[in-house]
C-alpha cells in the first residue's frame, strides 16, 4: 500500500469524493461506530493536527509513542479496532449525518502546510508536515474503508 499525503491537492480530491460517496445508510464492515459517528471522529485527530482539538501529553505517549510513529506514515494499512484517544469516540451519541459530513468536509478543505501545528503529537511526538500529512491520509483511508468507499 502506498502512503499518500494530504497536501497533495490530488490526493486530498480523492478522499473528498470518498466522502462525497458516504450516505446516512452506508453500513460499516467493521467497527462500533455508524457512519454519522464516523465523519465525527474524523474531524478530531484532524483538529489535532490544525491545533483546533488539543490532547494532553501522557507519560505513556511519551514513553512509546515514539516507538509506534512510524505506524502514522508506514505502508502497512492500520489495524481494525486500533485503541483510540477517549475524546475521539463518537459512539453512544448520535450525530447528524449532513452536518458532520459538511464539517470534516470545510476541516479538510482547509487541512494545508500552512494550517498543521508545529508541536509534538499528543501520542507520538515530533512529526514533520509530511508524517503528519500521511498519518491523516492513513487515518481517513482506514475509515473509509470501513464504510466500503
Amino acid at each position: 500500500m502506498e502512503v499518500k499525503s494530504l497536501l497533495d491537492p490530488t490526493t486530498k480530491q480523492e478522499i473528498i469524493v470518498r466522502i462525497q460517496k458516504l450516505s446516512p445508510q452506508s453500513q460499516a464492515q467493521w467497527g462500533k461506530m455508524n457512519v454519522s459517528q464516523m465523519l465525527a471522529h474524523l474531524q478530531m485527530p484532524l483538529g489535532v493536527a490544525v491545533g483546533t482539538h488539543k490532547l494532553k501529553r501522557t507519560l505513556f505517549g511519551r514513553i512509546f509513542g515514539p516507538i509506534a510513529k512510524p505506524i502514522l506514515y508506514n505502508p502497512k494499512p492500520f489495524k481494525k479496532n486500533l485503541p483510540t484517544d477517549k475524546s475521539f469516540i463518537m459512539t453512544g451519541s448520535e450525530r447528524e449525518f449532513e452536518l458532520e459530513k459538511n464539517k470534516v468536509l470545510e476541516m479538510l478543505n482547509k487541512f494545508s502546510e500552512s494550517t498543521m501545528v508545529d508541536e509534538p503529537h499528543p501520542f507520538f511526538g515530533k512529526l514533520n508536515k509530511e508524517q503528519w500529512s500521511k498519518g491523516m491520509w492513513k487515518h481517513f483511508d482506514h475509515h473509509l474503508q470501513q464504510f466500503g468507499v
